[in-house]
């Protein structure tokens, strides 16, 4: 059995989200090869990976075969 492929897209609004948080590309492709994910809504997904000092979210949209990446939050542990 085959697992579904999809083409991944960033956003123009995400990547400068994510430069702005410090939030590198090899950290985005962990979250969403690793991450938990969670659909909310008709089209909506979550990747979310808890990391050691952070926790990063990818909010996408799945258009078809293409995962579109909208934006990508990240929240410091104390």
């Amino acid at each position: 059995m085959q697992g579904a492929y999809y083409d991944i897209v960033v956003s123009r609004h995400a990547f400068i989200r994510a430069m702005q948080r410090g939030v590198s590309p090899d950290i985005i492709e962990a979250v969403l090869q690793t991450g938990a994910m969670s659909r909310f809504g008709k089209n909506r997904v979550k990747f979310t990976k808890k990391f050691r000092k952070m926790d990063v979210n990818c909010v996408d949209e799945i258009i078809g075969r293409t995962i579109k990446i909208l934006t990508i939050t990240k929240k410091v542990k104390r």
